[in-house]
């Protein structure tokens, strides 16, 4: 009943295996030999400061005991011997680079409680991070200490393009992350600690749409792998909180990322054409989409066709973003084999949300889709499917992206296939239950939903449950579905809507029990 996620040398993830969202039945007690540590009621929690190569019994009342035996390291270096003062006044970039440069394979570096003010930090293979309780790693504030990392250089011998920088699914140059990886493996950031970006102390929230260069993410992975982000407390970033991309073997788990709601684009997750993705027992408050999986515009799409893969999201909560899970709109290489289970969302404008549109390729293909034992609380619209995603573009507004006709199946048209809905209560919506639109020459391929309860807020405000052109305000409106090739509907409550219940354009075949 409790599951290993995973061990480190002196961190520890496990899970609580049951049928909720989120948080247990009841709050249990974690010892660690034998010695109460603390009280919890979530399905997912960690221990920390514990000793490389030891063996442990751990005991969840109520869930039983296990034994575990932490990883090995070749050493562990504090941060303040390569002069590091964590002060939150001196610059400390410099030192901590230095220690991280010399850091053995299999090396920690250890970050004692401080403040840790520093511009982008180059993280290398075999390495661990280690930020202890009360222990900031604070981005500093000044736009030219974040160095440009070019979108596409050429190899100098045989003119391959090398892809670096990128931006909302395009290779462009970009602003260095404050944590800063690219063709690595072997990462571990792990601890207590805090990873600020200080967006909130500088320019970077301002005049967002007129930036020469793109603002730089928290995190950022490039065609790394095996990368674990376990325990720390993300938040403030210039933009993407994490973007890992084109990499491989990742997890993500029980993580705090946070974001004030009014901030731009402060997404909180991003993998984008990455397979292999745990996202586990993690919180988001940020103020836009709280995970966004992407596998790049028709430009990426085309030339790697490499899908988002493989992503299971479980056991988080999601608050006050846009969209709980999203994905898209930046998804021409596709999205395949994901499965959200056993997830709260809670005031999340929407709680499934995908984004494309004609022109993103013929790639982009969304297959094998599934949320299950999902709670969602305060969700304008928990499902939305929408192939008429209006924004970010310059042919958004175009005749191409706005007609309504049946246009002819080419290279530009995408597809969404498989998606099913089970074991889910959607309690306090507001604009619709649900909002499926497909294409007129390509059909959302088959929508599946079952053992699904849908209930409206008494004071339900209205909105467009989809972000298209020509969208109409709803409230409280029924489940929405138009150009669908098969539904099935098993056990469905819609209680409380104004109007049909079951709004049907163009569905091909239906099966309602």
């Amino acid at each position: 009943m409790i599951k290993i996620l995973l061990i480190s040398s002196t961190s520890a993830c496990f899970e609580l295996e049951n049928d909720l969202a989120f948080h247990s039945d009841k709050a249990y007690t974690v010892s660690l030999n034998g010695k109460a540590l603390f009280t919890a009621d979530t399905n997912v929690f960690s221990v920390f400061d514990l000793r490389p190569m030891q063996e442990y019994t751990l005991e969840v009342t109520g869930y039983g005991t296990l034994r575990f035996t932490t990883a090995k390291e070749s050493c562990a270096v504090n941060v303040r011997d390569f002069g590091a003062k964590g002060d939150g006044v001196t610059d400390d970039t410099q030192s901590i680079q230095t220690a991280i440069h010399c850091l053995p394979p299999d090396g920690r570096l250890f970050f004692p409680e401080g403040i840790y003010l520093t511009a982008p930090l180059t993280l290398k293979s075999h390495i661990t991070l280690d930020l202890s309780e009360n222990s900031v790693l604070l981005g500093h504030t000044d736009p030219t200490r974040y160095p440009i990392i070019p979108g596409i250089t050429r190899d100098l011998e045989t003119g391959k393009e090398l892809h670096f920088g990128t931006w909302e699914g395009n290779a462009v140059p970009m602003h260095q992350a404050l944590l800063f990886a690219e063709y690595a493996e072997d990462i571990r950031i792990i601890g207590r600690g805090v990873i600020d970006g200080n967006a909130q102390n500088s320019t970077w929230w301002i005049d967002v749409k007129n930036r020469e260069v793109p603002r730089p993410r928290l995190l950022f992975f490039n065609r790394c792998k095996s990368v674990s982000v376990h325990g720390v407390t993300v938040r403030n970033a210039a933009s993407w909180q994490i973007h890992p991309y084109f990499s491989s073997f990742l997890s993500f788990l029980d993580l705090r990322v946070e974001a004030p709601a009014d901030s731009p684009n402060t997404d909180a997750l991003d993998p984008e054409a990455c397979d292999h993705v745990r996202i586990i027992g993690c919180q988001f408050s940020v103020g836009d989409d709280c995970i966004a999986i992407k596998s790049g515009k028709i430009e990426i799409g085309r030339t790697f066709r490499k899908p988002a893969s493989d992503h299971v999201i479980r056991n988080c909560l999601m608050q006050f973003g846009h969209g709980a899970v999203t994905l898209g709109s930046e998804m021409a290489g596709g999205v395949r084999d994901l499965t959200v289970e056993r997830c709260l969302f809670h005031e999340t404008d929407r709680g499934l949300r995908i984004k494309t549109r004609r022109g993103r390729g013929k790639d982009a293909v969304i297959d094998g889709v599934t949320f299950e034992k999902i709670r969602m609380d305060g969700v304008k619209t928990p499902i939305v499917l929408n192939m008429w995603y209006n924004c970010c573009d310059p042919d958004r507004f175009s005749e191409y992206n706005t007609t309504r006709e049946k246009l002819p199946v080419d290279e530009r048209t995408p597809y969404l296939g498989s998606f099913t809905f089970r074991d889910m209560e959607c309690l306090n919506c507001h604009v619709a239950a649900c909002y499926c639109d497909g294409l007129p020459e390509m059909p959302i391929g088959e929508i599946t939903v079952e053992n699904l309860l849908f209930t409206y807020a008494d004071d339900a405000v209205s909105g467009v449950p989809a972000m298209k052109n020509n969208a109409v305000e709803m409230c409280r409106a029924g489940m929405y579905f138009d150009n669908v090739g098969k539904l099935t509907i098993r056990n469905v409550t819609v209680s409380g809507c104004e109007g049909e219940e079951l709004l049907l354009q163009n569905v091909g075949t239906l099966i309602k029990e």
